[in-house]
């Protein structure tokens, strides 16, 4: 009749040692991928010299498209979370 042991499915759960993360998980990962990538222009920031050179130019348009992608992951990740504001741009100079 194909009797399965007792366990058999727990034991298959067990597998799975690492859920998927729950929105806010992703929120906080992505908040802190973010986090990193500002302070990495803050470090290049201060060891930038009086007189930049190309190769600084170029380092810190790296810098700065990766900062804008991990904001947008961040953005998107607050929205799966329930955390959708309204743009504040639309209230500055009022």
């Amino acid at each position: 009749m194909g009797c399965e042991p007792p366990l058999a499915g727990y034991l298959a759960d067990m597998t799975d040692l690492y859920p998927p993360a729950d929105d806010r998980e992703l929120l906080r990962q992505a908040a802190a991928a973010h986090t990193a990538a500002t302070r990495d222009v803050e470090a290049f920031l201060r060891r930038l010299p009086t007189v930049p050179d190309p190769a600084d130019v170029t380092e810190y348009a790296n810098l700065l498209t990766r900062e804008d992608q991990t904001r947008g992951d961040r953005d998107a990740a607050a929205d799966a979370a329930g955390l959708t504001i309204a743009s504040l741009e639309s209230d500055q100079g009022q």
